[in-house]
């Protein structure tokens, strides 16, 4: 536009114009970077935060059940601080049943967090089972695929065979893996 401008300061204006919109062409577009970049980082860090606080593995736990636990006593019989715990009990009886009361919070703790991976499992087990589907149709296809251009049946014999070794080779391994972490454990503890 600027060149079939017949008027020189009329052509000179629309040259002006042209670089002024270049040059916050130039600035919207790294300001769009910047906030683009912005927005994958804090989804990000949210994305992370809730898969770290999916894990129990952050709670304070104790390992003793008979420890002084800092988390707090959910349970509907507990008593409120500073009351008694029964009534006309000695000291004994009182301490004896407020740890009964905190093994059992611990229990009941840990009975959650197991079921919380016995769930996780279940997922990762169905998921596996379905990518187990989707492969096994893949395979047929690219057989069928093999099949029409051509390959012969000794060549697709002889991956079979070779995918069979290795399934032989990796569940040697996993329970080389194992029988080594079973050593490590019994012989370090």
């Amino acid at each position: 536009m600027a060149k079939k401008e017949l008027v020189p300061a009329k052509q000179e204006k629309a040259r002006e114009r042209i670089k002024n919109f270049r040059t916050e062409l130039v600035d919207y577009r790294q300001y769009f970077d910047r906030l683009k970049k912005d927005r994958e980082d804090s989804q990000t860090v949210h994305n992370r935060a809730e898969l770290l606080g999916r894990r129990p593995h952050h709670a304070a736990t104790p390992e003793n059940p008979y420890a002084q636990s800092s988390l707090p006593n959910a349970s509907p019989f507990a008593p409120a601080p500073g009351t008694s715990l029964s009534f006309g009990a000695s000291p004994a009886d009182q301490t004896r049943e407020s740890h009964a009361l905190r093994e059992q919070s611990f229990m009941s703790n840990t009975n959650a967090q197991l079921d919380e991976y016995l769930e996780r499992g279940r997922a990762v087990l169905g998921d596996l089972g379905q990518q187990r589907e989707m492969l096994k149709g893949t395979q047929r296809k690219l057989y069928s695929v093999g099949n029409t251009l051509g390959i012969s049946g000794d060549t697709i014999r002889m991956v079979e065979r070779r995918a069979k070794q290795d399934k032989w080779i990796f569940w040697a391994g996993v329970v080389l893996f194992f029988a080594f972490c079973w050593l490590v454990i019994h012989f370090l503890r």
